[in-house]
């Protein structure tokens, strides 16, 4: 008796997380827009393009960037979404050129969350690299970017 009362509870409780489960589940749809805004920012950034990188934030988007002082504190520096927007129009002698690889996406209804690392090159010539954490918001317009927060360091970039 007690066996079936177990198997029982182990049944109901396996139901239960494979409901969960697909009640969040990611669509394959979904993921993909989410990422393509992240691709958008990028794109907008090697080009030059301004007004592509402001379609893809929401208006009032935060950046943030963690880094290591040589003593060892860590500083946390944030800047406004539109001196960001103003610097990739402004004319600049080098692409700047933001690689991401092992992107992840995570969505729980109208937020999402992408982390990717990156390496980040003026033309060819490597500057620095980490890590991007982005926080995406579903919107009537789409999924964009309310906020950045990202590592830098010059070393032991994967």
């Amino acid at each position: 008796m007690a066996v079936t009362r177990l198997c029982a509870a182990l049944m109901a409780g396996t139901v239960a997380a494979l409901i969960s489960f697909s009640a969040n589940a990611q669509a394959p749809g979904e993921v993909a827009a989410a990422r393509a805004v992240v691709d958008q920012l990028f794109t907008g950034m090697r080009s030059g393009d301004s007004s592509l990188v402001r379609r893809a934030f929401l208006p009032d988007a935060s950046l943030q960037s963690v880094t290591t002082a040589s003593d060892g504190t860590v500083k946390v520096r944030k800047d406004a979404i539109q001196g960001f927007i103003n610097a990739v129009g402004t004319p600049h002698d080098e692409v700047w050129d933001e690689q991401i690889y092992d992107v992840k996406v995570q969505i729980d209804g109208p937020m999402a969350i992408v982390w990717t690392p990156y390496k980040f090159f003026l033309g060819s010539k490597f500057s620095h690299c980490g890590v991007n954490a982005f926080t995406l918001v579903k919107t009537t317009e789409g999924w964009k970017i309310a906020g950045i927060t990202d590592t830098r360091r010059r070393d032991n970039c994967l």
